[in-house]
């Protein structure tokens, strides 16, 4: 059963629009996120499914029943929903126990007790109760925080931007480590985000949405590999449009050799199919070009981005044309050098030819 279902749902400031006509479905104990740009409206979007603001038009339930509707709207705190927020909102003159247990209300001292114990132990505080928030780490703030709004046991948990306070590299590991402590509680929740990265750790489904609409909703492996159209194939990860042109139904010819198609290539965004001799630009990460000292194919090399145990290089084509290949980092080769490539593509991913090439 859907624990969460959104219906056309829209959402206006004055005469602008900033949520248009948005629908999904949310199963329980499904994680998903709200990816996109500064501006696309997914923070609006979760406040609306909060309670914290009105719809336009369009219809919000939460285990099928309707939360809001235009001109009705049940308040936050009868939704049975918990928010995470981006700074944490801890009060800072109660303790880290005091602060989890602040959702409880009238529960009884000894259940609520227990249910904030558990709770410390699930997010990696146990013993760190009657500790203050200015005495502990961001991260650490983070699970209080966390925490807290899983007390009541809420419907749905909502985070908003919750890890954009932190650095990189704790970032990641604590998106790794919320989704599991979500997992092992059962909730189901969104997440509001501009990085993908978080996107990718966290979600079991993800919403790419642009100017208000969700353009893709999909899991990840498919955002990157079968991207709806042009706008999340530049959004999500990196890559490239060369241009090619369909032959027998189920092969692209490109500068780079002939890509082939298990089944006939579709356009995406335009048609179901492509004639013979559409003129269509495919889409190439940087797995899809691979380092071959032995290919007959030559590329230059214009940047180098060194990441460790890949480098990512950025490649001039004889036509002028670039790409992008992720190439093991002992294969170090200088600016200006001419290396060896060629095509290992798995899949294709074809838009309809425009004017101008487009990197993404």
């Amino acid at each position: 059963m859907a624990q969460l279902e959104l219906n056309g749902v829209v959402q206006r400031y004055g005469k602008q629009t900033i949520v248009d006509g948005v629908n999904f479905q949310l199963e329980a104990g499904s994680i998903a996120c709200l990816l996109g740009p500064s501006g696309c409206g997914k923070t609006t979007l979760l406040r609306c499914i909060a309670g914290f603001e009105e719809i336009a038009d369009g219809e919000i339930r939460l285990r099928q029943e309707a939360v809001s509707r235009a001109g009705q709207c049940v308040p936050p705190e009868k939704r049975r929903i918990g928010m995470v927020f981006q700074d944490y909102a801890l009060f800072p003159h109660l303790t880290v126990e005091q602060n989890v247990a602040f959702g409880l209300g009238r529960k009884p001292a000894e259940d609520a007790h227990l249910r904030v114990r558990q709770l410390l132990a699930t997010v990696g505080l146990h013993g760190q109760g009657d500790k203050y928030p200015h005495e502990l780490s961001g991260g650490q703030q983070q699970r209080v925080a966390l925490a807290r709004a899983l007390a009541p046991r809420p419907e749905l948990i909502l985070l908003d931007e919750p890890f954009s306070n932190l650095d990189v590299g704790l970032r990641e590991r604590l998106s790794v480590e919320v989704r599991e402590i979500l997992k092992r509680e059962g909730s189901t929740a969104i997440m509001v985000t501009h990085d993908q990265h978080e996107a990718f750790a966290m979600a079991d489904e993800i919403g790419v949405m642009f100017e208000g609409r969700i353009q893709q909703w999909d899991v990840p492996y498919n955002l990157y590999h079968r991207p709806a159209n042009r706008f999340v194939a530049d959004f999500i990860g990196q890559g490239v449009l060369l241009p090619g042109v369909v032959a027998s139904g189920t092969h692209v010819e490109m500068e780079l050799g002939k890509l082939v198609s298990d089944i006939p290539i579709a356009c995406s965004e335009t048609c179901a199919n492509c004639a013979d001799g559409c003129d269509v630009d495919v889409l190439l990460r940087p797995d899809d070009v691979v380092h071959d000292d032995r290919s007959p194919l030559q590329a230059e090399v214009l940047h180098k981005a060194f990441r460790g145990a890949d480098i990512l290089y950025t490649l001039r084509l004889a036509s002028g044309a670039e790409v992008l290949s992720l190439v093991p980092s002992h294969h170090n080769h200088a600016i200006g050098e001419k290396i060896g490539i060629r095509l290992d593509a798995d899949h294709v991913i074809a838009f309809k030819k425009q004017s101008a090439r487009a990197h993404v």
